[in-house]
């Protein structure tokens, strides 16, 4: 049995209570002494004899209340401290002031490779096999800006926080390790946290419809994709999309734009680099986005504009999975898959010399196409609608809604930058505009745009209605210098099949069509 005894505090007190416990014969296995308490636990105790003592015990000037208790307060925050360390996934080492290991939850003995017996008690020069660390550790106070260390041979990033007895003497250091992939999984997650999957998609052309069932079907096989499509048209959308519908949707993401960095930038952010690879680099090394997203996806973007020392990099870490950081001699091997995207014609980049043919194969296992908005233009208008439902919360403004002629003239614009372009001119419309109707001359869209939507006959009575009504005057005048669906599919940069629909579904060109 714990007993709890609350006293008040006088010099011997404590000496008394232990003598009253004493005369009683029975085997005490510990005591805690926190004023003004004394808890004492004896096995032998049982509930017939505790009476007994309690009566004992209140013979003792100044005890107030004998009670029993279910656990001492020292075993009850050893056994907290305990789980809360077996919770932490990242090993984690408590030092004394001289550097040796007193404690280590289970994360810090598998990482070690050591036994909890041979770990506890080694000292940190031991463990990390760097003695120049430890001493910048005690001349810093044992306060380190975060490095990369390694253990057992494998990289962490170290963090250090000194630990103070009351006078302010340091009497250690608590370490805390993280693996590059698990600062990789929380990265990610504070990158993409809003990032949807196929329902992010916005669309329901048969273009759109007949991707995401494609690419749905690509995403769980652990193959090399490649996206290609216009510039704007949501490439990266897609691969967090396949990202998603993939076995590795709770592993991270991450993206690197090939033409937005430098090679040398480029190739350290891909690859990360050791310590002391150039000047003004981390004195401990960093990871790069492979090793971050060890078990997840990478994705390249733009891979058109990735220089040839770099292709012959990436398609050597392509075929077996391995790379070497910028200045480093040891072989690191991650599992990650590769989503690449790029406008350019690679095929003819190949011909030209100008991108690797053997990397081109590597990455082009699957494909998918992103159409642009002029190959769906059924997606334009309900791309148009969220965008301005988006933009006139984030400017406070009431609901704004498009006019019809707003409407037509979207719907005749080439986009020529795709669902970027609208989005930017849909923000602007929203942001400039005086009243809750946008008209088309507020879409500031090309003079042709606004004169090919012309004015319609009469208002119609919805959305849908001004939009039948707006193709089938645009289709009844083109097919008089296009009168084949062919030729009027080539004019309008669509499908012929959309166009055969639409001709059928309108009534115009009879059987010539």
């Amino acid at each position: 049995m714990r007993i709890d005894v609350s006293f008040e505090d006088r010099v011997g007190i404590a000496h008394e209570v232990l003598a009253a416990i004493a005369a009683r014969k029975l085997n005490v296995t510990a005591v805690e002494v926190e004023p003004p308490h004394i808890y004492v636990e004896m096995p032998a105790l049982d509930a017939s004899g505790f009476d007994e003592m309690r009566d004992a015990l209140r013979q003792v000037a100044g005890v107030r209340v004998v009670a029993q208790v279910g656990m001492l307060p020292g075993a009850q925050r050893r056994l907290y401290l305990d789980a809360l360390l077996a919770s932490q996934a990242d090993p984690v080492f408590a030092l004394d002031a001289g550097g040796v290991v007193v404690l280590a939850n289970s994360a810090a003995i598998s990482a070690s490779g050591m036994a909890e017996a041979v770990l506890l008690g080694s000292t940190m020069q031991e463990l990390i096999g760097d003695p120049a660390l430890f001493e910048a550790m005690v001349d810093g106070g044992y306060h380190l800006p975060v490095r990369e260390i390694e253990l057992d041979g494998e990289p962490y990033m170290m963090e250090t926080m000194p630990l103070h007895e009351p006078g302010g003497l340091t009497a250690g250091a608590v370490l805390t390790l993280h693996a590059p992939s698990r600062m990789g999984e929380r990265l990610s997650a504070l990158q993409n946290y809003d990032a949807g999957g196929f329902e992010a998609i916005v669309g329901s052309s048969p273009e759109i419809e007949q991707l995401k069932q494609r690419a749905a079907r690509m995403a769980l096989v652990e193959a090399p994709l490649l996206i290609t499509g216009e510039t704007g048209t949501g490439k990266e959308l897609l691969a967090h999309a396949c990202h998603a519908g993939s076995s590795r949707s709770a592993q991270p993401f991450f993206a690197l734009n090939c033409a937005a960095l430098p090679e040398s930038l480029a190739e350290s952010e891909l690859f990360g680099y050791a310590p002391g690879a150039f000047t003004g680099a981390l004195r401990g090394g960093k990871p790069g986005l492979l090793e971050l997203a060890d078990g997840g996806t990478v994705f390249l973007d733009e891979i058109g504009e990735m220089s040839p020392y770099l292709q012959a990099k990436l398609l050597r870490f392509l075929n077996d999975g391995s790379f070497r950081r910028v200045g480093g001699d040891r072989e690191i091997k991650v599992d990650v898959r590769v989503i690449s995207a790029t406008h350019r014609p690679l095929e003819q980049m190949v011909a030209a010399g100008q991108f690797r043919q053997d990397l081109l194969f590597r990455l082009n296992v699957l494909n998918l196409h992103m159409p642009s908005l002029r190959e769906r233009p059924g997606d334009i208008l309900p791309l148009a609608q969220r965008f301005l439902a988006r933009a006139g919360a984030q400017a406070g403004r009431p609901a704004m809604r498009l006019s019809q002629t707003a409407c037509a003239a979207l719907l005749a614009n080439p986009w020529v930058g795709n669902v970027r372009q609208l989005q930017n001119v849909i923000f602007r419309a929203v942001t400039m505009a005086e009243r809750t109707i946008i008209s088309a001359d507020e879409l500031e869209l090309p003079q042709a745009a606004r004169t090919t939507a012309g004015e319609p006959a009469a208002e119609a009575a919805t959305l849908d209605e001004a939009v039948a009504d707006f193709e089938k005057r645009l289709l009844e005048r083109l097919y008089r210098d296009f009168p084949s669906t062919r030729q009027l599919a080539r004019r309008l940069g669509v499908s012929h099949s959309a166009i055969a629909v639409r001709m059928r579904r309108y009534g115009i060109g009879g059987r010539s069509v």
